[in-house]
């Protein structure tokens, strides 16, 4: 079945594809009408996620940014689409990076580096515009798709430009066997982790989960760490801009790394509130009672 799925949909996907993206976003804004005026797709989740991390707006301007989210979601189903096919051309003109001296330095340098980011913008861009420029050659991490044939067909979206990609349990190895290379290994971070083996912390006024993987990955090597975000400008034009966090992760104390590009994408978020993926599950857990905050004597 999975099978028949895949060879149904990939020609259909391709054909789309193809499309100028103006006409892709003209699909989107039907798309944006099934998904949020009809099927309401995880409408609840969206609010209730927006009213916790925003309790000081008021309710039109709650929905305000929920409207915009499902309008930007669409859009970042078909630019993700387009990736099977679009031309380094296209990357260029629809993204734009106004300072990637930071990379450029560490390729001179022959120095690699782990790039940090969140579902903001559109990630799936980063790499494609990436490989453009004279930049350490960059990994993504990726979680396998159950169904072998999407699997296959996203890592092929994914390093058609010439990124590369690693598994998300096969990372660590990954970066050990290109340890010889020059590379930028990208960590999505803003995923809810399990809660026994996270990092606590307030994030979007709300006690939140967070990975420790990228910390301890970057600890463990001592690569510069760069925040990098894709912030839409306007419709169909991404500006990837990047960060130094810390030059030698190691030097910091326990949690602190994770703390600062938390604290950095929540920054991004208050400004660019409808770019988010807001109909993650992003605060399902609640902190064990072995993670509660100490609190002062009195």
């Amino acid at each position: 079945m999975n099978s028949l799925i895949y060879y149904l949909t990939v020609p259909f996907l391709y054909a789309v594809s193809l499309l100028p993206l103006r006409f892709l976003y003209l699909l989107s804004d039907l798309l944006y009408l099934l998904v949020y005026r009809l099927y309401a797709y995880r409408k609840k989740v969206v609010l209730q996620n927006l009213r916790n991390s925003f309790p000081d707006k008021p309710a039109d301007e709650i929905d305000r940014i929920c409207r915009g989210f499902y309008h930007h979601l669409c859009d970042l189903i078909f630019e993700t689409i387009k990736l099977l096919t679009i031309s380094r051309s296209t990357v260029e003109k629809h993204i734009q990076c106004e300072d990637s001296s930071l990379l450029e330095r560490y390729l001179e340098e022959k120095q690699s580096v782990i790039l940090v980011l969140g579902h903001l913008g559109n990630w799936e861009m980063v790499g494609a515009f990436s490989n453009l420029r004279p930049v350490p050659t960059v990994y993504g991490i990726y979680h396998p798709l159950e169904n072998k044939h999407f699997d296959r067909l996203f890592i092929k979206m994914r390093t058609r430009l010439g990124s590369g990609v690693y598994p998300m349990k096969q990372a660590y190895k990954g970066m050990l066997k290109n340890r010889n290379l020059v590379t930028a290994t990208g960590f999505i971070a803003d995923q809810t982790p399990g809660p026994g083996n996270a990092h606590w912390m307030t994030f979007m006024n709300q006690d939140t989960a967070v990975f420790r993987g990228t910390e301890v990955i970057a600890r463990k090597f001592d690569y510069p760490v760069i925040y990098v975000a894709a912030i839409r400008e306007k419709r169909g034009l991404y500006n990837i801009q990047l960060e130094l966090l810390t030059e030698h992760p190691k030097s910091l104390a326990e949690g602190e790394l994770t703390e600062m590009h938390t604290k950095r994408l929540e920054q991004d978020i208050i400004k660019y509130p409808e770019t988010w993926l807001w109909s993650h599950r992003r605060w399902k857990h609640k902190r064990p009672a072995n993670k509660r905050q100490a609190t002062p004597d009195t």
